[in-house]
């Protein structure tokens, strides 16, 4: 399927998807226009508890979210090559990201961040955070409604080096 010119394709690792459902915005994933978000049938399968799995079928059922496969030798071989120092869902994103041109949303650090600079570049990966202030950038949520989360995604430790999400808009 081709994609529109102004699409931005984002191949999505669990940790974004678990911090989306923790919050109760998935919905997001299908709200952002133009990001398209994909995920790898290998992150789907780190997604194991069955309430989130419900959760992330339905978005892939109501079309926020596409299950994609590392199916081209390109892909194939990065993915190898990857496997050797993360993952099984980290090193499917990093290589469809790296041989589709494609962005990647992911809160992974160290290896996996330095990698992904290395592969795709910086401006080309999305975290949880950056997601939520297109959010509030579009009025899909308000800043009292991302701070709410900011505290939920906390106590779900995935801690936000700031205040209050007014102070990075």
């Amino acid at each position: 399927m081709g994609e529109a010119a102004s699409t931005i394709v984002v191949i999505t690792d669990a940790n974004v998807i678990i911090n989306l459902f923790h919050i109760g915005e998935l919905n997001l994933l299908g709200a952002l226009p133009p990001y398209r978000f994909r995920i790898p049938s290998e992150v789907l399968a780190e997604i194991l508890d069955p309430t989130q799995q419900d959760a992330v079928n339905a978005c892939i059922d109501a079309g926020h979210l596409e299950e994609i496969v590392v199916d081209t030798m390109a892909a194939l071989a990065l993915f190898a090559e990857l496997r050797d120092m993360m993952g099984r869902g980290e090193a499917a994103c990093l290589a469809l990201a790296a041989t589709t041109g494609s962005h990647i949303a992911s809160d992974e650090k160290k290896r996996f961040r330095r990698r992904a600079i290395d592969l795709i570049g910086e401006a080309q990966i999305l975290r949880t955070e950056q997601i939520i202030v297109e959010a509030i950038r579009r009025n899909l949520m308000t800043v009292q409604e991302a701070d709410t989360h900011k505290a939920t995604l906390a106590a779900n430790n995935y801690a936000l080096p700031f205040t209050s999400f007014v102070d990075v808009l």
